[in-house]
């Protein structure tokens, strides 16, 4: 039994329990989450004149922090509780008190009896569990370490050095002799022709590379080298080939994980990368503020950029710049010949600033050309992934002449179909999520069949299925993307257990403790984005532009809302106009606080202006529902709102001119799983207010450089707002401290450099694991194939039928 149920029952807090309980019964909810379970219980404290302690500090108290949801069934109640991150515990709770363990089958049972009262399942459904696809992988132990995988990969693989050296020296051996560039032959040739004549070999290397200058070019002692058994790849200097052939060294007599690393990170085995960005409307100008876009064509094209920067880095590094080695770089999307101005009709774009980085279009065939020569929602695009896949390898060999060396996924559907590329090409394959709808959407599982109309969901979390456990390793932003806090469930831990009733029970839908998880958070665009006092490389005549489209400008058809006193402070926030981002609950914060409206302005950039003008159903409900908000306080004179489409140039000195005028930036989101437009604008040196709920709480430290917000209390929000601004008003130099603290912890912690260096290391860690390990992953990617063609390929049909005549 729970440890925390063993407590209270033991204790005098039983009768409180028993008490609680039957105060359970009388709410008309029969499904409670943890919000609501802290509600009732804190009702139940004040009714009953318990104290604070009680509510706080007592066992019960404890059990019911710790109890994510209870679900009432007949006169009894199941309590699902989360003692520890990544953990789940499950009990029948009687009205007499005695508790019982329950399963996992029996509480997707429960759950789906709660769905359909009326018309339970007949027979059983197709039970998913990968538990068994991981028994033959390594595991973590301590959920500290979760998404630390690659450094529990190290300290596994050199412990295994350790114990098998033999064993695993020939299969370093193997690795060494694996790798060629177009033809090439890199790193080691015919004439090393042993492990043990590799160890004599490096040895020999070391010695003669010593008494060279340490500056001299490769290319002067290449034949020589050559002679020993080493081809290219070791270094572009005698000090460079040096420093590598010593941590071989050093690796084969006495292998720890930081050498291990250390080496694999400098074996060059990654020159072609594709980054799987799908569902469309991805490009460099004119494409910001549509549906589906936004932060995940940022992160892309930035990523892009700075992974070709990066590998050009290492091929230089590594010696092979003279036998023309050119890394290529390839943002994989779909063509969309209605693209409405922007270049997404062209197939082959140049990533801007870069040497060999593209954007590569593929058209989606014409099942219906009303349907595939338009854009497609997200929700909507599951049909054409597979074809779109298949289609993209032929373009893709013809375009890098060969097969790339990693495939990126961004979002579900680029992540399906990054799995249907490695699987065909038999490549290292990484997931990047961007978001999980699941988390996103209450309910969204359980309540599928009401809502698949619309979204699809029975689709898509088949497809975050077969993509994450097919993936080689996953780039997250956040811990917490994984597994949560200590008081919510993480986007990934949400697919561990739950139904889609009449569809099939996941029992056991991912292992959250193996080391394919890896927390590599994104960076920030320092062309575009910088702080504001560095005024030598800002454009004054964009700022003026800027400051006038903010404040002052009338008669544009792009902004509504004229100011009574620009001088306010404002307060500022960007982002497309849908539920979850809930621009119109900051507009409803700010309305309902009049303290808030005497001290500041609200100027939000934000989506369109009219509804005519969008195509996107959630997009018009929030512009009809932010015009309500504005109508219903009287913000007129008060907020401007501005539907326009930014450059990055533009949108990094926005930023700057509301730094100039000490305003701050407030990211209201419901949830964010991560928060890029939160770095740009503390880079800028701007103070945040930012959701508590997801990735900000791993950005911002709260109260030194930004606050947290939970934006759906909107009257703690305006008070947090307000004490910030009175506070800057009394001493000036207190926005001054939280800007500068706000941008140091970008540069510290939030570069692209930090994380293209450490994307490419795991690329290579996780090529070598998959080449030395004795893992059969053969019988994993059956399974998931069975799944794709099984379930998710036939309702992806129907969809389409229902595309043709649309």
């Amino acid at each position: 039994m729970s440890e925390l149920i063993q407590a209270v029952l033991e204790s005098e807090e039983k009768n409180d329990l028993r008490a609680f309980v039957s105060q359970l019964r009388q709410q008309e909810k029969n499904y409670l989450l943890r919000n609501d379970i802290l509600h009732v219980y804190s009702e139940y404290c004040a009714k009953n004149e318990q104290s604070e302690k009680l509510y706080t500090f007592s066992l019960l108290g404890k059990l019911l922090y710790y109890t994510q949801e209870i679900i009432q069934e007949d006169s009894n109640f199941c309590f699902i509780i989360r003692p520890h991150i990544a953990s789940q515990e499950i009990y029948r709770v009687t009205a007499d008190l005695s508790v019982e363990a329950m399963t996992v089958q029996e509480l997707l049972d429960l759950r789906d009896r709660l769905v359909n009262k009326y018309h339970p399942n007949e027979g059983d459904l197709l039970e998913l569990d990968f538990g068994p696809f991981y028994d033959y992988t390594p595991v973590i132990r301590d959920p500290k370490n979760i998404g630390k995988g690659v450094q529990y990969l190290n300290r596994y693989l050199s412990s295994k050095l350790f114990q098998d050296p033999k064993q695993w020296l020939e299969s370093l051996f193997s690795f060494l002799r694996l790798h060629q560039y177009n033809g090439i032959q890199l790193l080691i040739n015919n004439r090393i022709q042993s492990q043990q004549q590799l160890s004599q070999q490096v040895k020999k290397a070391i010695a003669f590379v010593t008494e060279r200058p340490s500056d001299e070019p490769y290319d002067e002692f290449r034949f020589q080298l050559q002679t020993m058994g080493f081809e290219p790849g070791w270094g572009n200097t005698a000090q460079r080939v040096q420093e590598t052939l010593n941590i071989l060294d050093e690796l084969i007599d006495s292998p720890d994980p930081q050498t291990l690393e250390a080496f694999i990170s400098r074996v060059p085995m990654i020159f072609r990368i594709v980054l799987v960005s799908a569902h469309g409307w991805f490009g460099q100008e004119g494409v910001l503020g549509r549906p589906d876009t936004g932060g995940q064509v940022v992160y892309v094209l930035d990523q892009a950029r700075n992974l070709e920067k990066q590998l050009q880095e290492d091929v230089l590094l590594a010696g092979l710049d003279g036998i023309n080695v050119k890394p290529k770089v390839i943002i994989l999307s779909r063509l969309i010949p209605n693209s409405d101005g922007t270049l997404c009709n062209e197939r082959l774009e140049k990533v801007y600033g870069t040497d060999n980085a593209w954007i590569l279009r593929v058209p989606l065939r014409d099942f219906n050309p009303n349907m595939t020569q338009n854009w497609i929602s997200r929700f909507e695009f599951w049909p054409y992934l597979e074809t779109f896949a298949i289609d993209s390898e032929r373009e893709l060999l013809a375009e890098f002449q060969g097969k790339p060396d990693l495939i990126v996924g961004n979002y579900t559907d680029g992540n399906l179909v990054a799995f249907l590329l490695a699987r065909r090409m038999k490549v290292t394959q990484c997931n990047i999520a961007h978001a999980l709808e699941k988390s996103k959407y209450l309910f969204s599982n359980l309540y599928w069949q009401d809502l698949d109309e619309k979204y699809h969901f029975s689709l898509q979390f088949t497809a975050d299925l077969i993509a994450m456990n097919a993936a080689n390793f996953v780039v997250s932003s956040t811990y917490q993307e994984i597994v949560g806090t200590p008081d919510s469930v993480g986007q990934y831990e949400s697919y561990k257990c739950f139904t889609m009733p009449e569809l099939y029970h996941v029992v056991n839908g991912i292992e959250l403790f193996s080391p394919k998880f890896n927390v590599v958070p994104p960076g920030v665009n320092e062309n575009y984005y910088f702080p504001y006092t560095r005024n030598q490389d800002r454009v004054e005549s964009d700022r003026l532009r800027l400051d006038e489209m903010l404040f002052t400008l009338e008669d544009s058809s792009q902004i509504f809302g004229k100011l009574d006193d620009p001088n306010k402070r404002p307060i500022f926030s960007m982002a497309r106009l849908d539920r979850i981002k809930n621009l119109t609950g900051l507009a409803e914060c700010f309305g309902q606080s009049k303290d808030l409206q005497e001290h500041c302005n609200l100027i939000l950039v934000a989506g369109k202006l009219r509804t005519e003008e969008s195509d996107d159903n959630e997009e018009r409900d929030e512009i009809v529902k932010l015009y309500h908000i504005i109508d219903e306080y009287n913000l007129h004179g008060k907020i401007r709102w501005l539907g326009v489409r930014l450059s990055k140039s533009d949108s990094g000195e926005i930023y700057r001119v509301i730094a100039d005028r000490k305003g701050i930036f407030v990211q209201p989101a419901l949830f964010e799983a991560f928060g890029l437009t939160i770095l740009e604008s503390m880079i800028s040196g701007l103070p945040n207010f930012a959701t508590q709920f997801g990735g900000p709480l791993e950005i911002i430290q709260d109260k030194v450089n930004g606050f947290y917000i939970n934006p759906t209390n909107l009257t703690e929000t305006a008070t947090k707002i307000l004490d910030f601004v009175t506070k800057c008003e009394q001493n000036p130099e207190y926005w001054e401290t939280v800007s500068q603290k706000a941008i140091d912890r970008v540069y510290t912690t939030y570069t692209w450099k930090i994380h293209t260096t450490k994307l490419l290391s795991l690329a290579r860690i996780y090529g070598f694991w998959n080449f030395t390990s004795k893992e059969n992953r053969e019988d994993l990617l059956r399974y998931l194939e069975s799944l794709f063609y099984l379930i998710y390929k036939p309702r992806a049909q129907q969809l389409l039928e229902q595309h043709k005549y649309r």
